[in-house]
């Protein structure tokens, strides 16, 4: 038997294997443990690891380029760049705004951004990094996201871009972000980590998520809409920014050329760089200060298996919306509850649904009695991000940040939402009893 005959009965023994140990029971019993998120994987994505792993290649390889080149083409944009996390894709897509190539619209430190403090950490954690100031704004319920009202309040002459996430899946105000950002000149990065498949129309014309700004960010964390264990991704229309993220990524190089390729361009060693003698290596040539972010090749395999299921994750995540908020709704919680609201022009691909009890309602015994009863919860990750111990320091100086009005929302958020899952592995039966479950907690 030959090599390809060889690794064919592998690959077929692990899909046996897979419907036989990894197969996703449906089966619900009032009593089992509902989770907020999980995988949700069969033989393809198992497959696809092996496969990868017999090639042993390990690093980015043909199934990155495949994933990336899949993944630009689902969203619609030019460019796509694989990394090891979300919070590296932040990473990333922050320190591209700060390359030299970008002349006067370059973030230098000092500079401000907004952003949100109702929200997860590595979003804003970037900008703290590169020693810039966040610039806080409130949030509205039941959207979750910015108050667009505040943005000119938060607008000053060192303001070099807007930074922010589309919350638990439903976007922020595109429309009114983008434009604000239009005529102040700044960029506007979208932190899409928790809101991919979600869509908003502008102008007219109907874009994913994550595709308006100048960058966009994904994650591929296990709760997230599709996974490959660790990963991220960094996506642009603009060659320029694409340029600079794929330098930062890789260790700051100059070279465009890929690991294990030489030469690409056909001068490798007839350029002169900075003050480097005349022919330097040119994969050796560094104009930025980056990072060893890629992902590995098993990585993106199993992100390729993901990406041909995606479009039903997305539609299933909204139908369990949609089930969840009439069971609710029919139920009466929105007597106690606050239920999310989909941002005006937007169709959520949503991450969790957002509750928020209203006044009078104690949110700690809703929820201690909601996962008591086997229900998971989460709240909405910080809560309020500047109540944290990582801002003590700044807190006592004073300094570091910078806060636009009151924070009342936010507030509110941090001590009174919580949330549930409705990932695509979710079943009828679970979204009964969580709805049942809840209601249930607001009468006791």
């Amino acid at each position: 038997m030959g090599q390809n005959e060889d690794r064919q009965q592998i690959l077929d023994q692990v899909a046996e294997y897979a419907r036989k140990y990894h197969s996703q029971n449906q089966t619900f019993t009032p009593g089992d443990r509902i989770s907020y998120a999980a995988r949700v994987y069969d033989e393809r994505e198992m497959v696809n690891l092996v496969d990868s792993a017999l090639e042993f290649w390990l690093t980015s390889g043909h199934w990155t380029e495949q994933f990336e080149r899949d993944f630009a083409k689902y969203l619609g944009v030019k460019y796509a760049s694989l990394v090891n996390s979300g919070s590296s894709a932040n990473l990333v897509a922050f320190a591209t705004l700060t390359s030299p190539l970008l002349g006067e619209r370059r973030i230098k430190r000092g500079d401000e951004i907004i952003t949100v403090a109702a929200g997860f950490p590595t979003t804003v954690t970037p900008i703290i990094q590169y020693g810039c100031i966040p610039v806080f704004v409130d949030v509205t319920i039941p959207g979750y996201d910015i108050d667009v009202n505040m943005l000119e309040s938060a607008y000053s002459e060192k303001t070099k871009a807007v930074m922010m996430a589309h919350t638990l899946g439903n976007p922020f105000n595109l429309k009114a972000v983008k434009e604000f950002c239009d005529r102040h000149g700044l960029w506007l990065v979208e932190d899409n980590c928790d809101a991919l498949g979600s869509t908003y129309t502008i102008d007219g014309q109907t874009k994913l998520t994550g595709t308006i700004g100048d960058i966009g960010t994904s994650s591929f964390y296990p709760p997230h809409h599709m996974t490959m264990g660790e990963g991220g991704a960094v996506y642009t229309d603009n060659p320029l920014l694409h340029k600079i993220i794929r330098s930062m990524r890789d260790w700051g190089r100059d070279c465009i050329c890929a690991s294990g390729q030489d030469n690409r361009c056909g001068h490798r060693f007839t350029g002169q760089y900075g003050e480097l003698p005349y022919g330097y290596d040119h994969k050796y040539v560094y104009s930025h200060f980056g990072y060893n972010l890629k992902a590995t090749d098993m990585q993106a395999a199993i992100g390729c298996a993901q990406l041909e299921k995606f479009p039903s994750f997305v539609e299933r995540r909204k139908q369990n919306f949609r089930t969840l908020y009439h069971l609710l709704a029919e139920g009466g919680a929105d007597a106690k509850l606050i239920l999310p609201v989909a941002e005006e022009n937007s169709d959520p691909s949503w991450f969790g649904f957002l509750l928020t009890c209203k006044e009078g309602i104690d949110c700690k015994k809703i929820v201690d009695y909601v996962e008591d009863h086997g229900v998971q919860t989460r709240r909405l990750f910080a809560g309020n991000l500047t109540k944290h111990p990582c801002f003590d320091e700044m807190r006592a100086s004073g300094q570091g940040y910078r806060i636009v009005g009151q924070l009342t929302n936010t507030d509110r958020i941090m001590e009174d939402s919580f949330w549930v899952g409705v990932y695509p592995g979710m079943t009828d039966d679970k979204l009964a009893y969580m709805a049942k479950t809840i209601l249930e907690a607001i009468d006791q």
